[in-house]
């Protein structure tokens, strides 16, 4: 999911009939912070390998860069989703009372509760992103979601999740992105072949271990673009592109902007919704 530079959240709500088949399991990631609000729903959540059984009013939360699926039953199912741009997740994230949000969690809350989450839920569907009300309404859910009881979770043993045999080539990634593993030497670090490794990767999480870390590093450089005063040459370099330019020709193939466009459109928003 890639939201406008600069916006502060993407609200959104689905709905499927009673004709809907089970979705497919399919790791991923994102920049955004991501709050899931069900209404119906069955099957199951899994974040940090961990799976948590998904029941009626359950909410999902998932702090940014953090690997997740559903895998949700088939037949009637609604939920409202809302994204929260990195930067303003994370500046809640060091908010008193709101540090477990640098976590995944599942949680349900009671009847009530859920009927008053979902009644904020609509008045945010209702808001413009850049409305000066939204970013406190969905601090107001989080919260809610926080204060609501947890959802017992299992933890996945190898073999099973997937994903989590391959954490120790994408915690090294996550360490120093600047010097990321190639796909032989994450395939040592997991204790697998190459060969097996790669079509594992590709399985799980839906890309290559190359795509992958030009990914992670993408979206890492946009959020140095709007959270820090370097220059693209030194945010290129560091996060250990080959050139600056061959850096833009990858940025603008992945967010449509150059990264000095992606800047100013997206610190111009900023400085918009400080002045609202």
């Amino acid at each position: 999911m890639e939201l406008p530079p600069g916006a502060p959240l993407r609200v959104e709500r689905v709905r499927h009939g009673r004709g809907a088949a089970a979705s497919e399991p399919f790791v991923h990631f994102h920049d955004v912070h991501e709050l899931v609000l069900f209404g119906k729903v069955g099957g199951h959540f899994d974040a940090d390998d961990r799976r948590h059984a998904l029941a009626p009013r359950c909410v999902a939360f998932v702090p940014s860069m953090h690997h997740h699926d559903y895998a949700l039953a088939a037949g009637p199912r609604d939920w409202v989703l809302v994204q929260i741009e990195a930067i303003a997740g994370e500046a809640l994230v060091r908010q008193p009372g709101l540090e477990r949000l640098a976590q995944p969690f599942c949680a349900r809350p009671d009847p009530a509760s859920h009927q008053r989450m979902m009644q904020l839920a609509d008045w945010l569907l209702g808001l413009d992103a850049a409305d000066p009300l939204a970013l406190p309404l969905a601090e107001l859910l989080l919260r809610m979601a926080l204060r609501a009881p947890r959802v017992p979770a299992r933890r996945l043993e190898n073999g099973v999740g997937g994903v989590q045999r391959l954490r120790p080539a994408i915690d090294r990634l996550r360490r120093d992105p600047a010097q990321a593993p190639n796909a032989e030497q994450a395939a040592a670090l997991c204790a697998l072949s190459p060969a097996y490794f790669s079509r594992r990767f590709k399985q799980q999480v839906g890309m290559s271990w190359s795509d992958y870390v030009r990914t992670y590093r993408l979206h890492l450089a946009s959020r140095r673009l709007l959270e820090t005063g370097h220059s693209v040459a030194s945010i290129a370099y560091d996060l250990g592109f080959s050139t600056p330019s061959h850096f833009g020709e990858l940025f603008l193939r992945r967010f449509g902007l150059t990264p000095g466009d992606y800047r100013r459109i997206g610190q111009a928003r900023l400085n918009a919704g400080e002045s609202a």
